[in-house]
């Protein structure tokens, strides 16, 4: 079975997080929620507060199949500061394996510490600057090799059924669309 690390700080955005989770453990996808500090509360965005499943520190990323980079600000800059999230998205970069961030995250995160060079991505508009190499794309949802970016919130369904997709197959992600009552767009 697929594993995905679900990344949560402080400040972020927490329906882009929550509806990707969702969309994967309804697809029988392995999702652990992860606090990017110590302890497990966090308070998002709008100030909701989320009980994680771990904290960073209890976590060995080493199994992960997808690591997950929701936005908001100053969610996203958290995580672009928590030192062991970066030490982990390198080595998870270094194996080939998945990684995913949507809105501000692909620029804040992956962009500032140069996961993009040379790749297709998408981000929140007016983080472009920051995607530093990416090939920018105006697409909601794009993967280029092992990485998956996505626009914003009102893609966070997407961005949940392409890492389904490519997770398990088509056919679930088709079905899960399906059982959710997903509009065609």
């Amino acid at each position: 079975m697929a594993k995905v690390y679900a990344m949560f700080a402080d400040g972020s955005e927490e329906v882009e997080c929550l509806a990707v989770v969702d969309i994967l453990r309804r697809s029988a996808v392995e999702t652990v929620l992860v606090a990017a500090k110590e302890g497990r509360d966090v308070v998002s965005s709008h100030n909701v507060r989320i009980q994680t499943d771990a904290a960073i520190g209890e976590v060995d990323f080493s199994d992960a199949d997808v690591i997950f980079l929701p936005g908001g600000i100053p969610g996203a800059t958290n995580l672009s500061d928590c030192k062991p999230l970066i030490e982990a998205l390198k080595a998870q970069d270094a194996a080939g394996k998945r990684i995913a961030a949507i809105c501000a995250a692909p620029a804040v995160v992956l962009g500032r510490h140069g996961f993009l060079k040379g790749r297709k991505a998408t981000c929140f508009p007016g983080f472009e600057e920051e995607m530093n190499g990416a090939v920018l794309t105006d697409a909601g949802v794009v993967t280029d090799g092992n990485i998956t970016t996505g626009k914003g919130l009102g893609w966070s369904l997407d961005l949940g059924l392409e890492l389904v997709k490519l997770l398990t197959d088509e056919k679930t992600a088709s079905e899960m669309k399906e059982k959710i009552q997903y509009g065609e767009r």
